[in-house]
């Protein structure tokens, strides 16, 4: 099953002078991936089993149909290192606090792009998320609510967080007053120079330009919410507090998800354990060594 790019779902191709993308065949040429195809066919079956029991239709067709099963999509977290060097690369651009926010909280795009000035509490310290912006085929960029009920939430926002935020409304305050009466008035955090919303696709882009500007490899945008729950949990954070932030609807999803972390830090914790159980209980001296008593061993606690 093919998927339709966004030249041909807006017929932007076709106002063009010279076609670059749908008349050249240059995209539609992308598949649905196996997870894609997963929840489709979830829905579809689940559909046509109410149409069943309302009889409406004699039989669900769909219940015969057998899907692979999908294989969860990997991700590529940056490191520590990796992700200071990235906010020091995004320092001069101008979406920098959005980076800098999806790092340090692990939003989601569409919670990031769908924040309004009016959700953020300077003083306490905290956003609530209430919304998403997403792209419909019948509406447009509009404002939706939040992926499941335990996505929209409180959550606190640290320190570096809250001044590049104030420094940020200060630049857009000025691009208003430079926009005039151009400037669209949606009242969100992350807008455009004239204010309106940014474009997901816009966001991604700019986000491949400041991984490039900064020499680190390329990872989805998505990947940023990941690097934020892997280093809590390397920083030893407990799962429950992760699975807030994150928005999880349960926290078995952020358990199954980070599972392969959990058993790294495991075996790093088993290992730090082993050795204090290889220390000897005391040091013995050796001839010829100083007359100061021998040290004591480690603790196990």
């Amino acid at each position: 099953m093919r998927t339709t790019c966004q030249c041909c779902t807006r017929r932007l191709d076709a106002a063009r002078d010279q076609p670059i993308c749908c008349a050249a065949r240059a995209c539609c040429s992308k598949r649905l991936s196996p997870l894609t195809l997963a929840y489709i066919h979830s829905v579809l079956k689940s559909a046509l089993e109410h149409a069943v029991r309302e009889e409406e239709i004699p039989r669900n067709a769909v219940r015969n149909v057998r899907t692979g099963a999908p294989r969860p999509r990997r991700f590529e977290p940056l490191t520590a290192a990796e992700a200071r060097e990235f906010l020091a690369a995004a320092r001069s651009h101008r979406l920098q606090p959005l980076f800098e926010l999806a790092l340090h909280t692990g939003l989601r795009k569409g919670e990031l792009l769908g924040l309004r000035w009016e959700d953020l509490d300077s003083a306490g310290g905290t956003a609530s998320i209430r919304r998403t912006l997403q792209r419909t085929n019948s509406s447009g960029l509009t404002a939706l609510p939040t992926k499941t009920k335990s996505s929209e939430r409180r959550i606190a926002l640290p320190t570096p967080c809250l001044h590049s935020l104030e420094q940020h409304r200060n630049r857009q305050l000025q691009e208003r007053e430079a926009a005039g009466k151009h400037w669209q008035d949606n009242g969100y955090v992350f807008t455009r120079p004239n204010g309106a919303p940014i474009e997901g696709a816009t966001l991604t882009r700019h986000f491949n330009t400041a991984l490039r500007h900064a020499r680190l490899r390329r990872i989805r945008f998505h990947d940023l919410r990941h690097s934020a729950a892997i280093l809590l949990l390397e920083q030893g954070v407990e799962l429950v507090v992760i699975k807030e932030l994150l928005g999880h609807a349960h926290i078995g999803v952020t358990a199954t998800v980070y599972a392969h972390v959990r058993l790294r830090l495991q075996r790093d914790a088993i290992d730090l354990l082993g050795h204090a159980l290889r220390e000897p209980a005391e040091i013995t001296s050796k001839p010829g060594d100083s007359d100061e008593p021998p040290l004591a061993g480690a603790a196990v606690r």
